[in-house]
């Protein structure tokens, strides 16, 4: 455990060193996520602009929420996103190798390979996000709460780390999935709004299938103290499972990578 955080370190600074080269560019790239990160408020605005609750939210509530997609959004954009596009193109041209024969775990290399330090400002807008809809609500979470958010966090990014496997899994056996990843990034979109505004099937895929609701909803809600124990409880075991099953299916996907030499 203490090697592969070491190892993780070594990974962190390697990235931040890549990212810092060109300083400009660096600051440019935070400035621009800070821009977007802003952007992404506009929308709520304007659906409260006419009307006092959305299903059941409250502006203050929905702030909440959106600061969850904020802080997830740098993790899956900042470290997902750009590690497992570098593991496409190590399969399509042969070069998972040089991966392969380290002695680590290769799901954790290239888990953690390439990450773009600037989308780290996103973690202190989410945290700005969050001052300003306990502001509106009027109230501050509880000690409680905020342990039940973090572990919810962890679950949270556990799953976003297990979808991004089983997509790039995809890539062992078709040549291309770049459609596919972007597919993903779009769908996650829809994480930004709490869960109750979907309906129906829509509702059931962002639950259980890819459960967007655990990712920003939940832990919005035990900010607010208004998350069952069950469903925080049962939020901790699907994320152990989709854990479990991307690993399963990463060394199932591994065995039939054939390798450049």
């Amino acid at each position: 455990m203490i090697r592969y955080l070491r190892l993780l370190g070594v990974q962190l600074r390697a990235s931040a060193l890549l990212g810092m080269q060109y300083r400009i560019d660096f600051a440019l790239d935070g400035l621009i996520e800070v821009f977007w990160a802003i952007t992404s408020i506009i929308p709520l605005f304007v659906v409260y602009s006419a009307r006092a609750t959305v299903a059941g939210w409250s502006f203050g509530e929905s702030l909440l929420v959106v600061g969850w997609f904020t802080l997830l959004a740098a993790v899956l954009e900042g470290a997902i996103s750009p590690s497992l596009t570098n593991v496409v193109e190590h399969i399509r041209k042969g070069t998972l190798d040089f991966v392969l024969i380290k002695p680590a775990d290769a799901q954790f290399l290239v888990c953690t390979a390439r990450i773009q330090p600037w989308r780290a400002i996103n973690v202190v807008t989410a945290v700005i996000i969050f001052g300003y809809a306990f502001r509106l609500l009027g109230h501050s979470p509880t000690f409680g709460g905020i342990a039940m958010s973090l572990a919810l966090l962890w679950a949270s990014t556990a799953v976003l780390f297990s979808l991004g496997i089983l997509t790039v899994s995809a890539a062992f056996y078709v040549v291309r999935i770049d459609n596919l990843m972007h597919l993903f990034i779009a769908i996650f979109d829809a994480a930004r709004w709490p869960s109750a505004v979907f309906r129906g099937v829509i509702r059931f895929i962002f639950t259980f299938v890819i459960p967007l609701a655990l990712m920003t909803t939940y832990p919005a809600q035990a900010l607010l103290g208004t998350l069952p124990v069950s469903t925080f409880v049962l939020s901790l075991l699907g994320a152990c499972v989709f854990v479990g099953l991307s690993r399963l299916v990463w060394l199932r996907a591994l065995g039939k990578y054939t390798s450049a030499s």
